[in-house]
């Protein structure tokens, strides 16, 4: 049964108000919007936070969706660490962020959600985030000894290695990249933009001074 505040301001504002009375320092920022509610925490009190989210009564968020990073090179401390959680009981989600930079470990919640080991080995593997604790931070989507983190904004596109099935060797092999030709600049300008018609949307076309552009 709604609550009088969640009557008067919604479920997600509600909730909000709530986790920003129950944290008031530590949250940097708090926002609620379609329906759902964003909190950016201290790292200090993540794991105090995640806790208390999930045991209280009142949130039940019981249900570790998913953790992921976001790569932000220009700011100082470059990583976001995103984790979204879901209240059954309630029919709520969650979205939590804290950040740190490439030395900094994030504390792992791998003894709040068992499931969030996997999460965080993929959050290390594609970014570099630590997470301190965490029983088992290794490679999980790449090779172990891949070279780098290929979802940072500054891993070169080709990445450093290509890997084939050597049938002499009978067994996979690594080698440099080889590229057959140097990347292209695609333009993507429409096929029929030398017939001096502009096409609808095509905003990257040019007319021919004065005109008026389409078919006669």
């Amino acid at each position: 049964m709604a609550t009088d505040v969640e009557e008067a301001v919604g479920p997600a504002a509600a909730l909000l108000q709530t986790l920003q009375e129950r944290f008031p320092c530590p949250i940097a920022e708090g926002v609620a919007a379609l329906g759902e509610v964003t909190l950016t925490l201290d790292v200090a009190v993540l794991l105090e936070a995640v806790r208390f989210l999930r045991d209280d009564p009142a949130m039940l968020f019981k249900v570790l969706v998913d953790i992921c990073g976001v790569d932000y090179p220009d700011r100082e401390q470059r990583f976001e660490v995103v984790y979204h959680l879901l209240s059954l009981k309630h029919n709520r989600r969650l979205r939590l962020k804290v950040v740190t930079d490439e030395m900094t470990p994030v504390p792992s919640i791998v003894g709040v959600y068992s499931s969030a080991g996997w999460f965080e080995r993929e959050a290390w593997d594609m970014y570099g985030i630590l997470f301190a604790d965490n029983p088992d931070l290794r490679r999980i989507l790449t090779d172990y000894g891949f070279e780098g983190h290929p979802l940072r904004k500054d891993f070169p596109l080709t990445g450093f290695v290509e890997v084939r099935y050597d049938d002499e060797q009978k067994r996979v092999v690594y080698e440099p990249v080889k590229l057959r030709q140097d990347f292209r600049s695609w333009d993507f300008l429409s096929p029929w933009e030398g017939e001096g018609g502009l096409l609808p949307g095509d905003e990257k076309a040019k007319l021919p001074d004065g005109g008026a552009g389409g078919a006669p």
